[in-house]
């Protein structure tokens, strides 16, 4: 729901059923009418008893159920931040006849489920979603209390959120991929969180008129609401993306079967998004707002520059020792990679070899800032200013000095990309011509898009081989193998300070296709991310 929601505060009804497994039979009224503190003595310590947990739960709940927010909000470790969510929960979010049932306790964690109705200007809709509290002892009185988290209310909410029930602002959205075909969230999860923003900035320009709904409505600027219970559907507005279903298809399929993974897809001729998928625990749109290090895909902009400054060319010289050290930092190469001080360019790129590009990084006329300005003069990263139609982010390449300039060039130190950033940077190294990502049309809301100067031919065509020679004889060959077409990609691994394994990081094309995905802890760049790409690169024309 829109930030513009119309809500009427009235009065509830609230009606209390508690029970469950793992609480006998435990007086609901007498845990109303008092704490059971009796004329307690010393300040308690330790972690609650199991009887405490049983007690204090049932109490809160017991409250909750009867619409005391008041009352419920004593028995947390934060009354002040408990009570106004509380009392939200019966006026502005309209929920009735709340009826909560415990699960068996874990530990200190209690699960309970949550029956109620949602009603508002003579419309009601059921409501039933799971959530869980946690009693801890409070610091200072000793009590056992709930130890206070908005997402007890609900599992959506977070810090600053609330539930609201009411007209919505923004009418809903019928998206509609680049040929016409209907996108859900259902069918496909990871565009869920895209379709509420989209809603949320377009839904008064797609034609739609709003309904009533029971919203998460969430402090974050931003943020789109979240639905919960639509009680009256509006009229929903067509909305055109840049979107094709049957990519979009492979990525989701694709990202499941790894953990924390995130791919775009786009079209390297007109930037358009042809695919975003997650999968992810949270409802982070990592695939376009992540900012972590791009380990060796980062090496598609760092030969740029090389080739741009006249450093090197593809079939110069690019030296692959062992190790090799800047302003006393040793970088080494992965592990079994042998040695090749004959190397050219194009074979170390194939090979990603960390330690050739550490040994041009101080060839003149480079200096600390020329990653910085081939990053945003060519490749259009860094100025904060793509406007794709949701949230992203736009990349991070700083002028750095010491030993992080070096690190920088292999994808390390302070860079930091997402998968959206380097399909881009893939397109751009492919055609020559940075053209900016964008998910709807810059027509339907007049926002200009990002410009850059690009590449030379010289250096696009130099780029697009040694791409396409890591995939058919490099690190990238194993993951692209059975593509046909025109194809090429580079592979990367990040290290990142408290992982055991490094992201695994992939970026490819084929065709008029440019896709780039990243799994946290995923390895080598072929062994996660890889397969990701090529799924989804399968379904380029």
């Amino acid at each position: 729901m829109a930030k513009g929601v119309k809500v009427a505060v009235i009065g509830s009804v609230f009606a209390v059923m508690v029970g469950g497994a793992g609480y006998g039979a435990f007086n609901i009224v007498s845990a109303l009418n008092g704490d059971g503190d009796g004329g307690a003595a010393s300040v308690k310590t330790g972690p609650p008893s199991k009887d405490e947990i049983k007690q204090t739960s049932a109490k809160f709940l017991a409250a909750w159920s009867k619409g005391d927010a008041a009352r419920a909000a004593t028995y947390t470790n934060d009354d002040a931040g408990a009570e106004p969510l509380l009392t939200a929960y019966g006026e502005s979010a309209h929920i009735k006849n709340v009826k909560i049932t415990p699960g068996t306790a874990s530990g200190a964690t209690v699960p309970f489920t949550v029956s109620a109705r949602v009603s508002y200007e003579g419309k009601s809709k059921p409501l039933t979603y799971k959530s869980e509290l946690t009693v801890v002892r409070g610091r200072t009185t000793g009590r056992a209390l709930v130890d206070w988290r908005p997402s007890v209310v609900h599992p959506q909410l977070k810090t600053g959120d609330t539930l609201v029930t009411g007209e919505s602002a923004s009418p809903e959205i019928e998206a509609v991929d680049r040929n016409g075909a209907v996108l859900t969230k259902e069918k496909y999860p990871s565009l869920g969180p895209v379709i509420d923003t989209l809603r949320q900035r377009y839904g008064d320009k797609a034609g739609g008129t709003p309904g009533i709904e029971l919203a998460v409505h969430h402090q974050a600027e931003g943020v789109a609401d979240t639905t919960l219970v639509t009680l009256a559907k509006g009229r929903a507005g067509r909305l055109r993306t840049t979107i094709s279903a049957s990519a979009q298809a492979a990525a989701e399929t694709a990202v499941k079967k790894f953990d924390q993974s995130s791919v775009v897809a786009v079209k390297p001729s007109t930037g358009e998004v042809l695919a975003v998928a997650n999968n992810r625990k949270d409802q982070f749109n990592a695939a376009f707002e992540g900012e972590v290090a791009p380990g060796s895909t980062m090496k598609i902009i760092t030969a740029a520059m090389l080739i741009d400054n006249g450093v090197t060319s593809m079939n110069g010289p690019a030296p692959c020792p062992p190790s090799a050290t800047w302003q006393s930092q040793t970088f080494t190469n992965l592990k079994n990679m042998q040695p090749n001080e004959n190397a050219t360019l194009a074979n170390s790129f194939l090979r990603s070899c960390n330690t050739a590009f550490i040994k041009l990084i101080d060839e003149k006329p480079l200096t600390d800032s020329s990653l910085t300005q081939e990053a945003e003069d060519r490749f259009g990263l860094g100025r904060d200013n793509w406007k794709t139609g949701i949230t992203s982010f736009d990349g991070k390449v700083p002028t750095v000095s010491g030993p992080d300039r070096a690190a920088n060039a292999i994808g390390q130190g302070q860079v930091q990309m997402s998968p959206l950033n380097m399909a881009s940077v893939t397109a751009t190294a492919i055609t020559g011509s940075f053209r900016q990502p964008y998910l709807v049309s810059p027509n339907l809301d007049d926002r200009e898009l990002a410009t850059a100067k690009g590449l030379s031919a010289s250096t696009s065509g130099q780029l697009r081989q040694m791409m396409r020679l890591t995939a058919t004889q490099g690190t990238a060959m194993d993951a692209m193998a059975g593509l046909r077409g025109d194809i090429g990609a580079k592979t990367g691994s990040a290290e990142v300070d408290g992982q055991a394994v490094s992201n695994s990081w992939f970026t490819g094309f084929r065709n008029d296709m440019a896709a780039a995905a990243m799994t946290e802890e995923g390895g080598h760049g072929g062994t996660a991310a890889g397969p990701i790409v090529a799924a989804v690169l399968r379904t380029a024309g």
